[in-house]
């Protein structure tokens, strides 16, 4: 490969992540961060906004639960990594767990009344402490660092007798120089796919719906990491052809195929078929591309 066609290549691809990371901040981001919450709710003044000034991450999501708050309350009181867990994508993040891989779904009286500067744990090595609890009204989870560089709150509103609004508010100062950074970037990206669910199961677990198959879990998981590796691919295809814009126009399609398995919390049956199918357009395409380089150079042989 000529230097002058592998600069091109790496130009285009370095174009292909900038441009994706351009939409994702001015485009996508803004909604991933309002999930479900209005206006109102976004603007509205919460406890533990004061806990993080001028936060990198600020989200605020929120959803409509069948119950009252005194109902909704010790779902949320319980939560936790080693508690009840966290209602959402189990096989993650109960992982190792020593109340097992399932999230409670029942209440845990033992752990009904968390103590202002209790730990709550998000993983084996990683946790926040509660900074306040107000029974049936809110709790708020914040980080080590004084002043406190990360605020996690959870408010219940009531809408009417038999209603209410969960609100969760999410506030981070992102650590640029040091390496705490990874997480934060993690955060960045993961949050958005975490808090809704978290909030849809405590949803379901208040209203006494029964919880997803871990099965529906290990199939969303496993279309996240097909659509990962199909991007890798559709990429390594870039520098792989003769023909290499045909493969970043490829690329291009892999980043928003892997954007919606993420982001759009459609049916699991609808990321998967999507990313299947996209997964057979790439196991096609480069034997058709061989096909025709063969038949070219045929030809070519035969003029000759």
């Amino acid at each position: 490969m000529r230097l002058r066609s592998f600069l091109a290549r790496l130009f285009s691809i370095a174009g292909l992540f900038a441009g994706t990371l351009i939409g994702y901040v001015f485009g996508l981001r803004p909604v991933l961060l309002r999930w479900g919450a209005t206006p109102e709710e976004t603007a509205r003044a919460m406890p533990g906004d004061s806990l993080v000034a001028n936060p990198t991450f600020c989200a605020t999501r929120a959803i409509t639960i069948r119950g009252r708050p005194e109902d909704i309350w010790p779902w949320i009181a319980q939560m936790g990594y080693d508690r009840a867990g966290f209602y959402g994508y189990d096989l993650i993040e109960n992982l190792g767990s020593m109340r097992g891989i399932r999230s409670a779904e029942q209440i845990l009286p033992e752990l009904q009344h968390p103590a202002v500067g209790d730990r709550v744990y998000m993983s084996r090595i990683a946790y926040l402490s509660f900074d306040a609890v107000v029974p049936n009204q809110y709790l708020i989870w914040r980080g080590r660092d004084r002043p406190a560089d990360s605020a996690f709150t959870w408010a219940i509103y009531p809408m009417d007798a038999n209603h209410a609004r969960l609100v969760s508010r999410i506030r981070i100062r992102y650590h640029w120089r040091d390496r705490r950074i990874l997480l934060d970037l993690f955060t960045e990206f993961a949050d958005p796919v975490a808090v809704p669910k978290i909030l849809e199961g405590i949803k379901a677990s208040t209203e006494g719906q029964e919880p997803a198959p871990l099965q529906t879990q290990a199939v969303q998981i496993a279309v996240w990491v097909l659509a990962v590796l199909e991007s890798l691919v559709a990429v390594v295809f870039v520098f792989r052809w003769d023909a290499w814009w045909k493969a970043w126009a490829l690329a291009l399609v892999s980043i928003g195929v892997l954007l919606f398995a993420l982001y759009a919390r459609q049916a699991v049956w609808m990321a998967a078929g999507l990313v299947l199918v996209f997964g057979a357009a790439l196991w096609i395409a480069p034997r058709d591309v061989g096909h025709r380089q063969r038949k070219q150079l045929s030809a070519a042989t035969g003029l000759n």
